[in-house]
């Protein structure tokens, strides 16, 4: 990979590191929305009781990990749920950043 004279090894670490670790919270944020949908239409349609009380069980936990990866993400400002123009303004930047990175390829 070639990278502009102005961009050093360590800087291109700096602007990458950051993206690959909200790529992967955003990536397990996705999957645990999926275990919590999918759980609970299972639950629905489950029709023993030992059934939906391990279903149950799982869509607890399914919640409470969603729960802690949202929580990981929005301390590290990495998601803002509560401000939509910040998240906005937060995704245009990342955008940009990937942009830039594909371009000075």
């Amino acid at each position: 990979m070639t990278t502009p004279k102005s961009m050093t090894k360590e800087t291109l670490v700096k602007a990458v590191t950051p993206m690959d670790d909200m790529a992967i919270a955003t990536d397990m944020l996705l999957s645990a929305k999926t275990a919590v949908r999918s759980y609970a239409v299972a639950l629905t349609e489950a029709a023993s009781p030992k059934v939906r009380k391990v279903l149950k069980s799982q869509l607890d936990t399914a919640i409470k990990t969603h729960q802690k990866i949202a929580d990981y993400m929005i301390e590290n400002e990495m998601y803002h749920p509560y401000d939509i123009d910040e998240q906005v303004e937060h995704d245009m930047k990342k955008s940009e950043i990937a942009r830039n990175l594909v371009e000075n390829k």
